[in-house]
């Protein structure tokens, strides 16, 4: 395996995300596009972004000054814990309260409240977990 969120990683997750069952397409019928980058916590950047268009991952690498829609962060320790085993919505709604995942852009709490992008942003991490 790749280092996590290295540009090789972020490749095997684009084409990971575009086959996951309930992700891709989904993210399809509401025209989700977004600039999605990872990375960890107390890092001054994210490591790696993938650019989604109309629910399909279009590109996946490392970040370089991209304009982010979604910077997520989290300890090297937890990603690796959900890549382990891929949290459901109410293990992510507890990261999130805890600040083990924390958002440097985008809005969680408007996320999650939409079923059209929570049930997607669950899905996300199953993908990561077979990048």
């Amino acid at each position: 395996m790749a280092d996590m969120f290295s540009a090789d990683w972020m490749a095997a997750f684009q084409n990971v995300w575009n086959s996951e069952p309930g992700l891709s397409d989904e993210l399809a019928k509401i025209g989700f596009s977004s600039t999605i980058a990872y990375g960890f916590l107390g890092a001054d950047s994210p490591l790696g972004v993938l650019v989604v268009e109309n629910g399909k991952a279009v590109s996946g690498g490392a970040y370089e000054g991209q304009e982010l829609n979604w910077d997520m962060r989290a300890s090297e320790g937890d990603w690796g814990k959900w890549m382990k085993k891929p949290p459901g919505m109410m293990g992510l709604g507890m990261a999130y309260t805890s600040r083990k995942l924390q958002f440097q852009v985008g809005d969680y709490g408007a996320m999650v409240k939409d079923p059209r992008m929570a049930g997607p942003f669950v899905k996300s991490f199953t993908a990561m977990a077979k990048a």
